[in-house]
């Protein structure tokens, strides 16, 4: 079944702050996830001067049939993108950043140093990082360039329920594959752990549920619930739209099964309100 018209409130980009941002990434060729995702939160976090970078090009190897980012023609690295990237955010001010990346399974390691190369270059502003990766194929050699390189937090997102997952992702991801990801970095190091889910592709509510507690199961403190809105339509139909009493209740379900810090509702998406997870999860602030 598919519900009606979209209701959530979406911010159109506008400001001063999000122009400045906008410009300072465009003049150094770099790339945000707000952007390529189409992510309905951009106004709002680029205004709060937050801004998720996302590296190693426009272009994801991977098709999950629910992103908009563009599959294919996979370019070549830029060698100056940790120089670029601790530039814009030194300009920008930020004490918080999150980092992503399209998939590279072009590369042989997938892509993991030049992540880890972005990441120690940010370390040199003492500010707190979060990263959100890719699975990396599940290859602990290439998770550990990302663990050892030490950002605050780790997030790696298994997206949507065990059942739906052939459907709505690319096939060399996996249900069990990101759960092994998240537990193996938590087996590392004791660093914090994040991942997201999405609503209104078909999942119950108990199928939620049973997410929620293999995510907790395998370390994860920090989860975000969204809804599923479709970018284009090239991608998934929306199955339902969400109401605000479901995503209260997933919210009270995670926090009883143990949780540090949820966000649930409509627009939250995995970098929504980062610091304010870091900060209210009560995770330590060295």
């Amino acid at each position: 079944m598919n519900a009606g018209p979209v209701s959530y409130k979406v911010r159109l980009p506008s400001g001063e702050r999000y122009t400045f941002i906008k410009s300072t990434l465009s003049s150094r060729n770099l790339y945000t996830v707000c952007e390529e995702a189409h992510c309905p939160n951009i106004a709002e976090c680029w205004e709060s001067g937050t801004a998720t970078f996302m590296i190693m090009g426009s272009n994801c190897s991977r098709g999950c049939r629910f992103c908009a980012v563009t599959h294919g023609k996979m370019l070549p690295l830029d060698p100056l993108e940790p120089e670029k990237v601790y530039e814009s955010v030194k300009m920008m001010n930020l004490d918080y950043v999150v980092i992503t990346s399209v998939d590279r399974d072009d590369l042989p390691d997938k892509g993991s140093s030049h992540f880890a190369s972005v990441i120690r270059r940010l370390k040199d502003l003492k500010i707190k990082i979060e990263v959100l990766i890719p699975d990396f194929s599940g290859v602990h050699d290439f998770l550990d360039k990302i663990i050892d390189a030490e950002p605050d937090v780790i997030a790696h997102n298994v997206e949507t329920v065990r059942r739906l997952t052939k459907t709505v992702r690319d096939p060399r991801a996996g249900y069990d594959q990101s759960l092994n990801v998240l537990r193996y970095i938590k087996s590392k190091k004791n660093i914090i752990t994040k991942s997201s889910i999405m609503l209104g592709l078909g999942e119950t509510d108990d199928e939620v549920i049973e997410t929620l507690r293999d995510l907790h199961d395998a370390g994860v403190e920090i989860v975000t619930i969204g809804q599923y809105l479709r970018p284009t339509k090239k991608q998934l139909e929306v199955v339902e739209y969400c109401s605000m009493d479901r995503f209260k209740m997933l919210e009270e379900k995670a926090y009883e099964i143990g949780f540090s810090f949820v966000a649930s509702g409509p627009l939250v998406r995995t970098s929504y309100k980062a610091a304010e997870a870091f900060i209210k999860g009560g995770f330590k602030n060295d």
